[in-house]
């Protein structure tokens, strides 16, 4: 037979599952079937000693919760407890009128002992305590917890916007994600309803104890009329008997009553819930706590001990869930012998081992640059480090730039690097490294110098090109040949203002783009507001700023794109779609970045039959497939681009590519691993106002 991890059958497992979901329905099916069944004697004592069993449970549960949302399922438990109690106020009232003449016992020994040991027999001290017991519950219990309920569902849902905007705000911020979030709305939700759904309960109790006072004055009447009548019993004697399986009937049901009343009024304010069933929350919840049930079982057993008590009913429940208790307590303690043995182990072989703590973790940093001991002085603060200027202007220059703040660049020395070496992080990974040698200039060769100098042959270690380190006295000869010469503080800057910009998009985290829109919401607050959460999230608003910076576009006109995205929002969640919008409204910019002025465009283009073959190729043939390039297709364009791309630079021209919209963000990303400084753009993005002229046509026949 298979089985699971835990080492039970699955039909084992499946079984529970069901007993779980057909209890609930059982049991209310058990409830209402006692209105119209009659009960014996016997089955009417467990099911009264049953109520008071339950009572005890939930007035123990509702003590001893340690937050809210633990007993979530409690107005359900109020309305199953009180329909429990009324029916076996039908139950009773039926047997008390059938055979109430027999005895006192007639009907069951717990109706018998409420009636007689609890109140000495006596009618009169029996009526009296039931009206007390009942106007204690009615008027104030019942109606306390009830009018709390009622003020606190108003309160909890007069508060709800206010929570629900400090949530989008902690989401916006960062703060949580989307889970958490989710959770909290969830959360707040459960509050109201619970806090309404106690408010309608509390009803359900009050309906009780007048249907107790009117069951009390209908089955001292029906009696006296049936035993006189019926039975040819004296007026006094039915009086007597009947009186005293009244009272008792109304104190065995009145005190089961009066104890959830007065759980009612402790957990009024407590709210949770999960993604259970009914079923498997008031297993989990009532009777899933050993303590409750150990306690239980002591009460019920201590009560089947008192003299005049049903000793077998109240011992029985008391060794049953006692018995429950005990199981559990020791499911418990061999799970945490089982789960603290390999701690355990791990300590004994290290006991001088320090224990670990939160403050062992430490946080990534996201830009960070790690310097050799020589480099040192460039970035030491008390030395007066010319590096650290250089970086403060370079975030400042990125910001104007780009469009938004960078993350400040964490420095610190790492002795495994070379003497001269430094290395640049983003998010804790290496993206860059070279030599830097502090009283030194770095020759560049830019690609046209007159002659070679003595010196250190390297690279350029931001653009590759070929260089040399040259001592200082050849500083004014490099300049007459033609080189580029600078400094180490300069190499480095260069380097990591390279590193900074080609990572922008990666850069432009949650955190940085909430506080772009918070640095655009000083000044038009409803630009962003309406954009915000209430048309994008923070994430599709982030995605978009990203997609825009991978393709070299700034986004110093926040402006621009706030109102294109709170235009196109409401047709459109795509960051893709989103961006090529975006993009278009941006043209102008783009296209002045790309070529000054107003000289007109000289461009590659795409020869129309290629395009078209590309166009189908991107939308799926005919029959439905996934859209794809055909390889050698695709090896083609990126070598006929590559070479293309070269020349248009050769000749002092930008690399640009103009296509049709439609294929412009897929040939963007597709293009750009075959020649890094390709620009991709859209027809649509070309202002009306300037002048294209296509200087290589690919794909044409040679």
């Amino acid at each position: 037979m298979a089985a699971n991890a835990t080492g039970l059958p699955f039909d084992v497992i499946f079984a529970r599952a069901n007993l779980r979901q057909l209890a609930p329905p059982v049991l209310i099916i058990a409830i209402l079937s006692m209105m119209v069944m009659p009960l014996p004697s016997f089955v009417l004592d467990v099911f009264f000693t049953f109520n008071i069993a339950m009572a005890i449970i939930v007035l123990l549960v509702s003590m001893t919760l340690m937050k809210p949302l633990d007993f979530s399922v409690f107005p359900t438990v109020l309305l199953v407890t009180t329909l429990l109690r009324l029916s076996l106020n039908v139950a009773s009232t039926r047997i008390v009128l059938i055979e109430g003449h027999t005895g006192p016992d007639a009907a069951g020994k717990v109706i018998e002992a409420f009636g007689n040991f609890l109140v000495g027999g006596n009618a009169a001290v029996g009526l009296v305590v039931f009206i007390i017991l009942t106007i204690i519950n009615f008027v104030v219990i019942t109606k306390g917890a009830g009018r709390i309920a009622e003020v606190t569902a108003r309160f909890t849902l007069d508060a709800m916007p206010g929570k629900q905007m400090a949530i989008d705000a902690d989401l916006n911020a960062g703060l949580i994600g989307e889970d958490e979030a989710r959770r909290r709305r969830k959360e707040i939700a459960q509050e109201a309803d619970f806090y309404g759904s106690m408010d309608g309960a509390s009803k359900f109790v009050r309906g009780d104890a007048v249907a107790g006072i009117l069951i009390l004055l209908i089955n001292i009447i029906g009696g006296l009329i049936i035993g006189v009548i019926q039975h040819d019993m004296e007026i006094g004697k039915a009086a007597h008997i009947y009186t005293m399986l009244t009272i008792g009937d109304g104190l065995v049901a009145q005190i089961p009553a009066l104890i959830i009343s007065t759980a009612a009024g402790l957990v009024v304010t407590r709210v949770g819930g999960d993604e259970r069933d009914i079923g498997q929350q008031v297993g989990a919840q009532v009777f899933g706590n050993p303590t409750v049930m150990m306690l239980t079982s002591g009460i019920l057993g201590v009560m089947g001990l008192i003299p005049g008590m049903p000793h077998v009913v109240f011992l029985l429940l008391a060794t049953a869930t006692g018995s429950l208790a005990w199981w559990m307590l020791r499911n418990q303690q061999l799970a945490a012998v089982k789960q603290a043995t390999v701690p355990t182990q791990a300590a004994t072989a290290t006991p001088d081992a320090v224990e670990a703590s939160w403050a062992d973790v430490a946080a990534v940093d996201v830009l960070g640059l790690e310097v050799g001991y020589r480099l040192i002085p460039l970035v030491d603060k008390g030395m007066d480090g010319e590096l650290l200027k250089r970086i403060r202007g370079l975030r400042k220059k990125f910001a104007q730039e780009v469009g938004f703040l960078a993350a400040p660049v964490h420095i610190r020395d790492n002795l495994e690097l070379k003497p001269n070496g430094y290395r640049l992080t983003l998010k804790g990974v290496e993206i860059g490294a070279g030599e830097a040698y502090p009283g030194m200039h770095l020759a560049i060769n830019p690609g046209r110098v007159a002659g070679t100098l003595p010196g250190t042959p390297t690279q350029d270690p931001a653009f590759g090109l070929p260089a040399v380190w040259i001592e200082n006295s050849l500083r004014e000869q490099a300049h007459a040949l033609g080189y580029t010469v600078v400094d180490a503080g300069t190499v480095i800057a260069t380097h990591l203002n390279h590193v900074i910009l080609s990572h922008a998009a990666e850069l432009l985290g949650r955190m940085e783009t909430q506080a772009l829109l918070d640095h655009i919401a000083a000044e038009s607050p409803k630009l962003v507001e309406d954009l915000v959460p209430k048309l994008l999230s923070l994430s599709v608003v982030q995605r978009v700023l990203q997609n825009l910076l991978e393709e070299g576009v700034n986004i110093r006109d926040v402006r621009t794109i706030i109102e294109t995205l709170a235009e196109n929002a409401p047709r459109s969640q795509d960051p893709v779609e989103l961006t090529t919008q975006v993009r278009i409204a941006l043209g102008r910019a783009i296209v002045q970045q790309l070529f000054p002025g107003s000289a007109e465009l000289q461009v590659m283009a795409l020869e129309p039959g290629l395009e078209r073959i590309l166009g189908q190729a991107m939308a799926g043939g005919p029959g439905g497939d996934s859209g794809g390039i055909e390889p050698g297709l695709a090896d083609t364009l990126l070598r006929e681009t590559a070479a293309a791309a070269a020349r248009q630079e050769e000749v002092g021209l930008p690399p640009v590519l103009l296509v049709p919209g439609n294929l412009r963000w897929l040939l963007s990303r597709f293009l750009r691993r075959a020649y890094t400084n390709l620009k991709v753009l859209a027809n649509a993005e070309i202002p009306d106002s300037r002048t294209i002229k296509v200087t290589t046509i690919i794909g044409a026949k040679q």
